[in-house]
This record gives structure tokens, C-alpha cells and sequence, in this order.
């Protein structure tokens, strides 16, 4: 539909949505405005004003050319919305920044004149302030879901507070990221004492209680509630809801601020980063586990065809080492925020002109502009605030699609897990590339986490988020962590879906549950076909619910049934995934 003469492109769509990034509000071009004419306005309470913007999410594989949206300015006015929409048969998406890969704020298949009213959440609700922290905590925070995540950090930090694990982008909304259980990149460093107030698990995991919008049966209508955590059950149900409830507040927990210490490199193969345990190439210490032993933070970016990863090495560091460049804001490495021009002119061949065989060299361009870019920009070792070394990527980073897992497992195994993925995805990959077949151009990316455990947080009788990717297993407590696994390419590649694939099949009878399991990531692509992201109805019936345990996966989904009976926050993908 995206491409037909009637509607504008996905290329025009993804400039009208970087437009409205900068108003907030775009005319639609010519034809989209057009084809949206074909549904009046509806008329909204609250004197609420409804204008139409396209969406587009991250990767630009699930656009509309223009729904209804409005911008909330309060919680209260959620609600209202809330029981206008159950009464006038629409449906409600909460929107943040639209990074996400999946369908879970709308499906491609969204019809243009369709009932979905868009609620943009940066607009209006973003304030935030200091709480009151519960014993056990330095530090609590107090912020409505708009809030972008540099900006609830920066405030934090400003405050002498801080977390232990952020995702790479700081350009998400807090809401958005408590969706789906945004997580970074950390576990305890051998001898590393738990720091109160912090979690090695998800941000979640942070969450002392939530404000969200809920059908009160008593009134016959939608209403504002506080849930708190180890209190009220339904708490662990919303921390992490994929899209199934609106939250409008969140009080989260922080510990003490300590600044972190990068270290990159890009002189280790990748035959020894992700050797077998045991073997000889690891015999020298300088595995992905031998590194997470050290410093308990590290990361791995591993593009395709190539044989050295661009390794980050975080460490704990309340000093600058004397090496250390100190930075004094986020996104430290330039080169990877725009695409140098000769390997935009691979991409556009590859793109352009279906000259996909170029992957290899299009790999090897990469990984010469990340291991150039970190000598020329004194990148190699830096020193600064914990938040402004972990957001590093930025939205004008090349855009593509990509699968997600997390492979739930124990310290003792996280080499093994690291080395047959990185195994099976060379072998593949080289496999293809045989038979004239190049599906993936873009990178691997590996990190490796703690889980949600309830000890981590202030909130007596917490239980872990009930839908978090790493909420720990009901049959392994001796699994401690999880090694989470995206590998990316451009949207268009041919043979992409059926490569991914052969890799989630690997997956599901790899880790099986025996020494280690996999879960779906929830923000990006799964359950695959050969043509399709989304579309296995095995995974996502059967495989993802025995994931977390039949009782477990049952106990969240009738919770937030139970929150939302009439769905007014809910998509037809969401229906599918968390029953009836």
C-alpha cells in the first residue's frame, strides 16, 4: 500500500515523520491528506484537538500515512479519552518516539480510515521531580511517560542519581521503555557489591509504583489509579505491558550516581572473543566472559563478514583514569551517528540497485569507519557520567530492521551460549553467501544482563515484572543473567525474513531450557515466516507463553485483561499475542 500511486512512499513518509519530530504536528502530502479526508474528525472530550500524523516506526517497516492523534495534558485527561473511545468504539495507542520494530503500538495492516486515535505523550506529559525514597534506596524519582530517557537521566544525575542499566538510545520515552522492559548491559563484576537502589535487570525492575488508566466495574467507567509495587499484584502486570495498558506515571527507584569508564577495542577476532569455553582460542583470557568477569559490562558489535567486533568495555570508575578522555554529554562516537560518503554509496548500490552482493564489502566499510572513527575522535577510552557513556545511539544512526532474543542462562555458561549463536550465525551467513544469497549486511549485536530479581528493589513483597524478557525462570533459579542477541540489516534485503528465520528455529531447539532459554524480545522483529516477521502462529501461541510458564504467562494476561475488558488499548497483533 505504502508504494501504491494513491499513497505516499515509505521515503515520504519517513521525511514527513522527521518533520514532525521537529512540530509535533505535519500536513500530510497531498494524496495522504486525500486518502485521510475519508474519516471526519472526531470530536474528542475535553476541548482536546485532533489533528491526523503518519507513523513511522523505527525502521520503517510499519507505516500509516496519517491516523488521528492528540496530545494528553493530563492523566485525567487520559481517562476521559479512555471512556469516550470504549463508548464511540475507537481505540487507543499510546506514542512516544515510535522506536520500536514491532507491532505493538499499531499493525502494518491498519486501515486508513481506521477507528485508532494516537495519544502523544511527549507533548504534555513530561514532568518529573524527586520522590520520596522508600528505606533501602538513596534515591526515587517521580515522572509522567513522555519523558524522554536522556532527560529523566540527566535529571537524576543532576540529583546525585542514577541506574546501572540503560538502553543504547536516549531518545525513547519512559513509557515506551517500561513497556517492554528496556534493559542495558550489566551484571555484577566478579567481587562487585550490589549497590543499593540499582538492578542489573531491566528499568522495570526500578518501578516502586504506577499510575495507569483502568475500568473501575464499580463506576462503569475508566479511571486514574496508583498501583504499588509488592502491594498491589497488578503492579507487576503493568511494569512491563507490551502496549496493553496506558501508564501515565511511574515512581522509580535509583541508587548513588558513580561514572563509568569505556574502554573500545577492536584488536580481538572474533574466533577468540567468541571461542568455545575450553578451547585453545580461549585460553588467553580475552573472551566475551572473561571481559564480563572483569568489569561485569561489555558489548559487542559485530559486522557482517568481518572478524573483529568493535568491543565496549564498561567499567565502575568513581576517578578518571589518567588514559581517559572526559566527555561531558552522550553520544560519543560521531562516525556512527551519519554514514561517511563511500559507504553510503555502497548502500545506496545495495539499495538502490539490488546490488545486495555487497554486503561483504559494505561490512568491512563499517567496521573501517568504527575502528578508524574511535583513533581520529579520541574514542578508545573514555570517562564521564554513567548515563552519557551508555546512550550512544542517536536517531540519525542508519535505520535498520532486526531480530531480538534473550537467551536466559548461569554465569558459568554465558561463553558457551555467546559461542554457538556467534557459530551458527557465521556458518549460516557464509552458507548463503555461497549460493549467491546475502540477507544480512548489517551487524551483530551481543550484551549480556542481570535478571529481574525481586531482591534488587526497596519495594517489600515485589515480585518481578510479570511479562519482562528477563523475569527469572520458574524451573532454573541457578540462571542469574541473560545474553541478549539482535542481528540487523537493511529492511529491503531479500532472503532477510527466511534467514531470521533459520536463526529463531536455532534458537528454540538450542536453548531449549536445558543449560539455557530463549525468550522473544519484545521491540524487535520474531516469530517468523519465510517472508514475515509476526507471522508464525507456533511462536507466538505456543512458544512465547511456554517461555515464562504456563501459570505465569496466564497470571499477566488476566491481569491486564482484567485492566483494560473492553480493549480500548489493544491492536489486533496484541489480541492475538495475549488471548481474549
Amino acid at each position: 500500500m505504502a508504494n501504491s500511486p494513491e499513497l505516499p512512499s515509505r521515503r515520504g513518509l519517513l521525511r514527513t515523520a522527521a518533520a514532525a519530530g521537529v512540530s509535533g504536528l505535519t500536513a500530510l502530502p497531498p494524496a495522504a491528506a486525500h486518502a485521510a479526508a475519508s474519516t471526519s474528525a472526531p470530536q474528542l472530550p475535553g476541548g482536546l484537538v485532533p489533528y491526523r500524523s503518519p507513523y513511522v516506526n523505527w525502521a520503517g517497516e510499519i507505516t500509516h500515512h496519517g491516523l488521528w492523534a492528540c496530545a494528553p495534558r493530563t492523566g485525567q485527561e487520559v481517562a476521559d479519552l479512555a471512556n469516550w473511545a470504549h463508548a464511540s468504539g475507537w481505540r487507543l495507542r499510546a506514542r512516544g518516539m515510535s522506536h520500536t520494530w514491532s507491532p505493538l503500538t499499531i499493525t502494518q495492516a491498519t486501515a486508513s480510515d481506521a477507528r485508532v486515535l494516537l495519544l502523544d505523550t511527549t507533548g504534555h506529559l513530561t514532568r518529573m521531580e524527586l520522590a520520596e525514597p522508600p528505606p533501602g534506596a538513596p534515591g526515587a524519582v517521580r515522572a509522567q511517560t513522555g519523558v524522554l530517557l536522556e532527560a529523566l537521566m540527566g535529571f537524576m544525575a543532576d540529583h546525585g542519581l542514577g541506574v546501572t542499566n540503560t538502553p543504547a538510545p536516549g531518545e525513547l520515552s519512559l513509557g515506551g521503555a517500561l513497556a517492554i522492559d528496556a534493559h542495558g548491559a550489566s551484571v555484577p563484576a566478579d567481587g562487585e557489591a550490589a549497590r543499593p537502589g540499582h538492578t542489573y535487570g531491566s528499568l522495570s525492575n526500578l518501578v516502586l509504583s504506577l499510575t495507569a488508566v483502568v475500568w473501575d466495574a464499580g463506576q462503569g467507567a475508566y479511571v486514574l489509579r496508583t498501583f504499588r509495587r509488592g502491594r498491589d499484584p497488578e503492579c507487576e502486570a503493568l511494569a512491563a505491558h507490551l502496549g496493553r495498558a496506558f501508564v501515565v506515571e511511574a515512581v522509580l527507584q535509583a541508587g548513588e550516581e558513580t561514572p563509568l569508564r569505556c574502554v573500545s577495542r577492536v584488536d580481538i577476532g572474533a574466533d577468540e572473543l567468541f571461542a568455545p569455553p575450553g578451547s585453545a582460542a580461549a585460553a588467553g583470557g580475552r573472551t566475551m566472559a572473561d571481559f564480563m568477569s572483569a568489569t561485569g559490562r561489555v558489548e559487542a558489535i559485530w559486522f557482517a563478514f568481518t572478524d573483529r567486533p568493535w568491543l565496549k568495555v564498561w567499567s565502575l570508575s568513581p576517578e578518571r583514569p589518567i588514559t581517559s578522555r572526559p566527555v561531558w554529554g552522550p553520544y560519543n562516537y560521531p562516525f556512527s551517528d551519519s554514514l561517511p560518503t563511500p559507504v553510503s554509496r555502497l548502500l545506496g548500490r545495495m539499495v538502490g540497485e539490488g546490488a545486495w552482493y555487497l554486503a561483504p564489502e559494505f561490512g568491512l566499510a563499517q567496521f573501517t569507519v568504527a575502528a578508524t572513527g574511535l583513533t581520529t575522535t579520541v574514542a578508545k577510552d573514555l570517562w564521564g557520567a554513567s548515563h552519557h557513556l551508555t546512550f550512544y545511539l542517536r536517531p540519525t544512526t542508519l535505520r535498520e530492521t532486526a531480530n531480538g532474543y534473550a537467551f536466559l542462562t548461569s554465569r558459568a555458561d554465558v561463553q558457551r551460549v555467546i559461542s554457538e549463536f556467534a557459530g551458527y550465525y557465521r556458518e549460516r551467513l557464509h552458507a548463503w553467501a555461497a549460493r549467491g544469497r546475502f540477507p544480512v549486511n548489517g551487524q551483530v549485536q551481543i550484551r549480556v544482563c542481570g535478571l529481574d530479581q525481586p531482591r534488587d528493589t526497596a519495594a517489600p513483597g515485589a515480585g518481578p515484572p510479570l511479562l519482562s524478557v528477563i523475569r527469572p525462570h520458574p524451573d532454573h533459579p541457578e540462571w542469574d543473567c541473560a545474553v541478549w542477541v539482535d542481528v540487523l540489516t537493511q529492511p529491503t534485503t531479500p532472503g532477510a525474513a527466511e534467514f531470521y528465520r533459520e536463526l529463531e528455529r536455532f534458537c528454540l531447539r538450542t536453548f531449549d531450557g536445558r543449560y539455557a532459554a530463549t525468550r522473544v524480545e519484545w521491540s524487535k522483529g520474531w516469530a517468523y515466516s519465510d517472508t514475515a516477521a509476526w507471522t508464525d502462529e507456533e511462536v507466538i501461541g505456543t512458544a512465547v507463553p511456554a517461555s515464562y510458564g504456563t501459570g505465569e504467562w496466564h497470571q499477566a494476561t488476566g491481569v491486564l485483561n482484567a485492566l483494560d475488558p473492553h480493549r480500548v488499548f489493544s491492536n489486533a497483533f496484541l489480541d492475538r499475542l495475549l488471548g481474549p
